[in-house]
């Protein structure tokens, strides 16, 4: 072909090259879906999503089962354990007048976390000091009318009367100092009763003031042992037959990382959300894991026989008529066309097109066919 024909040739080309590309400029923003060319191998689709777009779109994220093994990947809450929080109520209203421990302060059992006044406390302890001086009343009369007797000068119906009064002033005065200590114990006069902590632990919510006048069973303080806190999860009614109490979680936060054990799986779904909850214990005696903070959890699958892929049936998705998978990457997913095999129990072997250590889109993945069907006319990366 002669020189001046190339030369006309070679722009027209370019031309329809970049009208292809879409004409796109460096200054104009990359479209959500793209089509990304590997060396040798088909076009392979891509979703820009973020983080915060992957969660508010309920899409859930899970490894495949490689062996009967694998992971369900999803958010948890760091929660206290139930067992071992408790509420601190006053028995009686009254004013309170002191307050010994502040948010996030250690307590130990039987300690003052604040102090109450009130008539009800002086009735109280006043009762407790009435049953003090009438069991030693009838101790003393109960000594004075055995002497008597041994020295042969009382009768022994006379003992037995003051025997029998020693006995009812002393579970008397048992019953007032039970009064008392349901109530809180003493508080440094006759008027006050101590509020005490029932278990060791640390405060995490106050709600008393000093000054303020509180009723009868008003919470006060709470009081929990953080020494293991539970993790709450959710997931789908599906996986929840593969878990089971005892199987194992990793849990991830920044610059942390700890190994948590499944206690609870509810068998009732959530009315709201309908999903199943779930519980796990984590130990927090190094106190790095916080009440209310959002982590990262893995459930572990037990292992089974077999050495072959598995993943969710809901991670499946049907383009042009094959099967494919949505795999993560670091700005979304892309498209892995797979082969599959049989499927049991809402499971299905892949045959071909994984490897078993991505991580994919289970629950809500058709979200991901339908954004990409809405980009399928996009521009060629």
């Amino acid at each position: 072909m002669s020189t001046p024909i190339l030369r006309t040739l070679l722009p027209l080309a370019l031309a329809a090259t970049l009208a292809a590309c879409g004409g796109a400029k460096p200054n104009e923003e990359k479209p959500e879906t793209e089509v990304k060319e590997g060396s040798g191998e088909k076009a392979e689709a891509a979703i820009k999503l973020s983080p915060q777009q992957i969660a508010s779109a309920g899409i859930q994220l899970v490894r495949p089962t490689v062996g009967g093994g694998g992971a369900i990947e999803l958010p948890a809450t760091i929660e206290g354990d139930p067992q071992g929080t408790q509420v601190v109520s006053a028995a009686i209203g009254g004013r309170v007048v002191a307050l010994t421990r502040n948010l996030g302060q250690s307590v130990g059992r039987g300690e003052t976390l604040a102090v109450i006044e009130s008539r009800e406390a002086a009735q109280l302890n006043a009762e407790v000091e009435a049953a003090q001086a009438r069991a030693a009343l009838a101790g003393s009369n109960l000594q004075r009318e055995q002497r008597l007797f041994d020295e042969r000068v009382s009768a022994k119906q006379d003992l037995i009367a003051a025997r029998t009064a020693a006995r009812e002033a002393d579970i008397a005065l048992r019953l007032a100092r039970q009064q008392l200590g349901a109530a809180g114990g003493g508080g440094g006069s006759l008027n006050r009763l101590a509020i005490r902590a029932p278990i060791g632990g640390q405060v995490v919510a106050r709600s008393a003031t000093l000054g303020q006048t509180v009723a009868a069973d008003a919470e006060l303080f709470r009081v929990a042992n953080l020494s293991t806190v539970s993790l709450t999860l959710s997931i789908s009614a599906a996986d929840a037959g593969r878990v089971r109490p005892g199987a194992a979680v990793e849990v991830s936060a920044p610059a942390r990382e700890g190994t948590a054990r499944v206690t609870f799986v509810s068998p009732v779904l959530d009315q709201t959300t309908r999903l199943v909850p779930i519980i796990a214990t984590i130990d927090n005696r190094s106190g790095q894991w916080r009440v209310g903070e959002s982590v990262q959890a893995a459930i572990m699958l037990g292992g089974g026989a077999g050495t072959g892929i598995s993943v969710p049936s809901t991670a499946v998705q049907t383009i042009k008529n094959k099967p494919v998978v949505f795999v993560r990457t670091a700005t979304g997913f892309k498209v892995a066309a797979v082969a599959l095999g049989q499927a049991s129990g809402g499971q299905v072997t892949i045959l071909s097109g994984l490897t078993g250590r991505e991580q994919i889109a289970a629950a809500n993945s058709f979200i991901l066919k339908s954004e990409l069907g809405k980009g399928a006319g996009g521009d060629e990366d």
